[in-house]
């Protein structure tokens, strides 16, 4: 690739710096310039809900690398000053602050913002989202002395800033509108395992419940009403109901969007020059029935991959499995595969000893695999669904047969 080839990745998340990094370690010898709305330089955020919490770990552990990585990489990065405006035929977007940004080719990786429900209090000092550095070091603070936290929303981020909190100290509740939590991307199985689980540990759960409003006191948050008519004192309120894609820059553009910037299996957007990544993007997966956006570190670093190896003359179709893990109370469930529209689950292992894999099917072809502290099934089941195998439920459930060892045998007959 030409040393004058200029490329602009918009967005510093891990879709944003994995785009840089792998550009440079395919060879690619164009300028890279990395722009930014945050102030600081990449960071992972899966720990923000989890170890950054409780103190495990420290500001030092978020970088992806240290300042000289970029210099080392000449990676232009620019901080704290988000793109406002794209003109894709003249290649040139224009910051907040009015600096102009020329490019010969273009990432869109501007990630997803935090839904916050449309009810009274919502804007009140002390609900929260829980997305960026700042927001973590916002909520650090506000848990470190113990207290009351109320978490709207039974979600991944929801039930892992509930566990960290529980750990400092803090009562918390969990309120969650369907009948379990995890309610719409696990089976009812994994879904118990951990309202138990939170249930045991002292968390007070709230099912079929809805937020009436945010209640209020000397202008700071101080609790919930909720739909039934009862009441939760909380000095803390965190809404992790689900995120929006960032696409308005991209849709003012001229982009197609909906519900994320439509891609096509290559990840361009409309454009040869113009692709979009990560949380931001809807993409046709082989794993699923149609266009689907997916919010994971997996989806994000290995989409960024293969558009480095796009853009130095090695384009393929994007199609690896999707994987994905949450950690609550030290119990950590991976999950590969997609297991929308499921019609069969069969189990692996046992509950009781916290060590248990739920198999997803879908029209009689495996689909997904939940692992609870179950590695050895979780790399199997990325084999096998990359590989379109399927075990049948009574393989899966007799443990005497190693999952990896069937996988292989079922490859080599094939």
């Amino acid at each position: 690739m030409a040393a004058a080839d200029r490329l602009l990745v918009i967005g510093g998340g891990q879709a944003g710096y994995q785009t840089c990094a792998s550009l440079r370690a395919e060879g690619y010898e164009g300028a890279i310039i990395l722009a930014s709305e945050e102030p600081e330089p990449p960071y992972q955020r899966p720990p923000l809900s989890k170890g950054y919490l409780t103190g495990e770990q420290g500001p030092d552990d978020l970088p992806f690398r240290g300042n000289t990585f970029y210099e080392d990489q000449r990676i232009d990065l620019r901080l704290g000053d988000p793109v406002m405006a794209l003109d894709l035929r003249a290649k040139r977007a224009t910051t907040k602050a009015g600096h102009g940004l020329d490019f010969d080719r273009l990432v869109l990786a501007t990630g997803a913002s935090p839904k916050l429900p449309p009810i009274e209090g919502h804007d009140l000092d002390g609900v929260m989202t829980l997305r960026t550095h700042a927001d973590a070091q916002d909520l650090k603070a506000r848990l470190a002395d113990g207290g009351s936290l109320a978490v709207i929303g039974g979600g991944f981020i929801g039930l892992e800033v509930a566990a960290a909190a529980v750990k400092l100290g803090c009562k918390v509740s969990v309120i969650e509108m369907q009948d379990r939590v995890m309610g719409r991307v696990t089976a009812p199985v994994v879904g118990q395992y951990f309202q138990d689980l939170h249930a045991r540990m002292g968390v007070d759960l709230r099912l079929q419940s809805g937020v009436a409003r945010i209640l209020s006191s000397d202008g700071r948050a101080a609790g919930l009403e909720l739909s039934d008519g009862s009441r939760i004192k909380a000095s803390v309120i965190v809404v992790g109901i689900g995120v929006t894609p960032c696409e308005a820059l991209a849709a003012a553009a001229g982009l197609d969007c909906q519900d994320g910037i439509l891609v096509d299996a290559t990840l361009t957007a409309g454009h040869p020059e113009v692709f979009a990544i990560g949380d931001c993007a809807r993409f046709p997966s082989p794993y699923a029935e149609g266009r689907v956006r997916l919010e994971s570190v997996q989806n994000a670093a290995d989409q960024a991959k293969a558009i480095a190896r796009a853009v130095v003359g090695t384009p393929e179709d994007y199609t690896a499995v999707p994987w994905f893990w949450t950690q609550q109370f030290g119990k950590r469930l991976q999950m590969a595969g997609l297991s929308q529209g499921y019609d069969a689950v069969a189990v692996r292992g046992s509950l009781e000893a916290d060590k248990f894999s739920a198999f997803y099917y879908r029209g009689g072809r495996l689909a997904a695999v939940d692992s609870l502290d179950s590695p050895a099934d979780h790399i199997a089941a990325r084999m096998m669904i990359a590989e379109g195998l399927t075990p049948s439920p009574e393989i899966v459930g007799d443990q005497s047969i190693r999952l990896k060892d069937w996988a292989k045998t079922a490859l080599e007959t094939a």
